[in-house]
C-alpha cells in the first residue's frame, strides 16, 4: 500500500479479493468479481468492549495497511495466508523476539507482502458501527478465510487445524534470529 493511500482514516468494513486463490482454499459459493474472489472481510475499529473499557480508535487505513505490511502476529489474515502459501513461497511460521510472538520472520513476511501486493485487492465501505455489517456479511457470504463468527463455514475446522499445525510446529523450533 502506498504512502498516499485512498483508504480513509475512518471507521468501516474492508473486503479482500484475490486474483490468485491460495492453495487449498475452497471457493465454491464465494463471490467473484472483476477484482477476483472475495475470501475475507474485516473491520476497523473492532466492536467496543462490553465491560466499559476504552474502545479502539483504529481506522480503516491503519488496519488495511497493517494487513498489507505488518506481520502474522498482528494480522489473522496474514497468518492464514502464510499458512496456505508456506510451501509456495518457501516461508515458515517461527517464534521471534522473546519467543512468544509467531511470524514468518522478516524475509517470510516480505515474501508474503510481495505476494499480497501482486494478488490481493481491497474494497471498503464506511460505517460507524462496522461490527454489525461484518456480522451480517459473515452470515450471508461464503468467506473461507474468516474465523471469528464463521463456525458455520464448511472450511472453518480445516482452517483452524491448518493454523494450529503451523503454530505447533513453530513452537517446537528454536526462536528465529
Amino acid at each position: 500500500m502506498s504512502r498516499r493511500s485512498v483508504v480513509p482514516a475512518r471507521r468501516g468494513v474492508y473486503a479482500w479479493y484475490f486474483d490468485e486463490v491460495p492453495p487449498g482454499v475452497p471457493t465454491e459459493g464465494c463471490r467473484v468479481g472483476e477484482f477476483g474472489t472475495l475470501l475475507y472481510v474485516g473491520i476497523a475499529p473492532k466492536a467496543p468492549p462490553a465491560n466499559g473499557a476504552r474502545p479502539s480508535k483504529q481506522h480503516l487505513r491503519q488496519r488495511v495497511g497493517y494487513h498489507f505490511g505488518g506481520n502474522a502476529y498482528g494480522s489473522t489474515l496474514r497468518l492464514t495466508l502464510g499458512c496456505h502459501l508456506a510451501e509456495q513461497l518457501g516461508i515458515e511460521l517461527r517464534r521471534v523476539g522473546s519467543g512468544t510472538r509467531l511470524t514468518f520472520t522478516k524475509t517470510g513476511e516480505d515474501r508474503l507482502s510481495k505476494w499480497m501486493g501482486a494478488h490481493a485487492r481491497v474494497a471498503f465501505t464506511l460505517d460507524d458501527e462496522p461490527w454489525k455489517l461484518e456480522h451480517e456479511l459473515i452470515q450471508r457470504e461464503v468467506l473461507p478465510l474468516n474465523i471469528a463468527d464463521n463456525a458455520h463455514s464448511p472450511y472453518y475446522l480445516s482452517l483452524r487445524t491448518l493454523r494450529n499445525e503451523h503454530k505447533r510446529r513453530a513452537r517446537e523450533l528454536p526462536v528465529a534470529s
